[in-house]
């Protein structure tokens, strides 16, 4: 908790996947993620949200319960998949990649 109050807690996403965008319009985030409309999501009081080069999305806040359950509010939208890697992945995660079908 102290860590959380002196520098605070920070996660980063990363957007995966072509025509990926993430923006920030007043007090929510605003997503592209391939869908027919933009995902718009209501940023809490106690997150500061900063948007890098469109598809990286900084996160910060002292509670850490909190901010761990709006980035995985935002995942739910594109969980990373499998086969093409596309998706929201966190900043260090790792998809483990399967072969298609062309690889049998």
């Amino acid at each position: 908790m102290v860590i959380g109050v002196s520098e605070q807690f920070n996660l980063t996403l990363i957007l995966k996947g072509v025509g990926y965008r993430a923006a920030v319009q007043g007090k929510e985030i605003v997503l592209s993620l391939g869908y027919s409309h933009p995902v718009k999501i209501e940023i809490p009081k106690d997150i500061s949200v900063e948007i890098v080069q469109n598809t990286t999305i900084n996160l910060k806040s002292c509670d850490k319960e909190l901010l761990g359950l709006f980035a995985a509010t935002i995942r739910t939208w594109r969980e990373p998949e499998p086969y093409k890697g596309k998706g929201i992945l966190y900043k260090d995660e790792q998809i483990i990649r399967k072969p298609g079908k062309s690889a049998k």
